[in-house]
């Protein structure tokens, strides 16, 4: 079976789940892929581009199925490309442009309507809609539904009922080199259990603002301020852009004063690996995040789950692993409670116990996109 994958805007992400498309199933694959940069751009003009500048490339081969990202602009693609209209369609979503929390530091109220449409109507296009999460998927819904609200006349009453009748979930897959970092972990023979060994708090995610920065630097100053002498040790690691928010600096500075600074910024991924298998607890403070590939991969590796409860956690996590969310500016509850859970970990009154996720392993979701790359076909 012949599939066309095509990759909008390759981020990271992306690129690591067609690449293990690629490697575990069974079918012939061919890969058309554009840059994660220009984002308003790269999400409306994708089309045009495949269409004009790559029409040969799109249509070297009779596929049989297009396995799309949801950034992929496919109803367009497919009018400026007839030859294509009539191939079975999944559409992937790796997220999804209704739930991005908004970035008011850099003066953002409101989002561009723009990338929801394209999704909408790429959802639409599709004979398959997949999402990496049921959060990705319910909050794409709960958006599509408050849009089509706001929209003035001629609306279709039936396109929730459309989008959910051909909507799944299958999670991206962690790849088995995730879970060999569990063996690395033995071998370091750490005692995790001894209430006198430094408690090692990982922070592994993109430096920006829908990450919650200002939210770790008010656990990290509230430990600070209230542990002063409790033994830890953060690494704050993770990819970064020209423009790092302000929360950064403010908390290096903390946590050198206080002598708990570790890894700090993106890191070789070799030395990246090692701090997974010697991290105790992983920490989120995330606004957003529709599936949270690297904590999966960290927890993976055997470190203990520490997320808000809120976003995909709930979806992958029970509560135990879950500390208190909450909305607005000065969320100081969740502050406390992110610090309540971290002290009883540091203290040894809550023991350190990583969950068993191989149900997200490849070899565990393998079947779950082979059955749908088949049944697609068939349509």
């Amino acid at each position: 079976m012949s599939v066309l994958i095509l990759s909008a805007y390759d981020a990271q992400s992306h690129r690591r789940w067609h690449k293990g498309l690629v490697k575990h199933l069974a079918f012939s694959f061919t890969i058309m892929a554009l840059p994660a940069r220009f984002f308003s751009w790269r999400i409306r003009g994708n089309a045009m581009t495949w269409a004009f500048a790559n029409r040969a490339a799109l249509l070297a081969k009779p596929w049989d199925v297009i396995v799309a990202t949801s950034m992929v602009d496919l109803a367009t693609l497919k009018g400026l490309v007839p030859e294509l209209a009539h191939v079975p369609t999944l559409l992937y979503f790796h997220e999804n442009q209704f739930s991005y929390p908004a970035n008011t530091a850099a003066g953002q109220t409101v989002h561009s309507i723009e990338p929801q449409m394209v999704t909408l109507y790429g959802a639409l296009a599709a004979n398959q809609v997949v999402f990496n999460s049921a959060h990705n998927q319910k909050s794409f819904l709960l958006g599509v539904s408050a849009l089509l609200k706001k929209l003035p006349d001629h609306v279709p009453g039936d396109i929730i009922e459309q989008l959910e009748e051909k909507s799944q979930v299958i999670p991206v897959p962690l790849e088995p080199s995730c879970f060999e970092l569990a063996k690395l972990r033995a071998a370091l023979n750490k005692n995790q259990s001894s209430s006198a060994q430094e408690l090692t708090i990982l922070w592994n995610h993109r430096w920006e603002y829908d990450k919650g920065p200002e939210r770790l630097l008010a656990i990290v100053t509230a430990l600070a301020q209230q542990t002063p002498s409790m033994h830890m040790r953060f690494h704050i690691v993770g990819q970064q852009f020209r423009q790092v928010p302000a929360a950064f600096s403010q908390l290096k500075a903390v946590l050198t004063e206080q002598g708990w600074l570790g890894e700090w910024g993106f890191l070789p991924l070799q030395r990246y690996h090692s701090v997974l298998a010697s991290s105790d607890i992983v920490l989120s403070t995330a606004l957003h995040d529709f599936q949270g590939l690297a904590v999966l991969d960290a927890v993976a590796a055997g470190c203990t789950p520490l997320l808000p409860k809120r976003v995909a956690y709930p979806d992958f996590f029970s509560a135990e692993y879950l500390y208190l969310s909450e909305e607005g500016a000065t969320y100081s509850n969740e502050t406390s409670s992110a610090v309540k859970a971290l002290v009883a970990y540091g203290s040894g009154v809550t023991a350190l116990n990583a969950p068993d996720i191989t149900q997200y392993s490849w070899r565990a979701l393998t079947q779950q996109y082979q059955n749908a790359i088949h049944q697609l076909a068939s349509q």
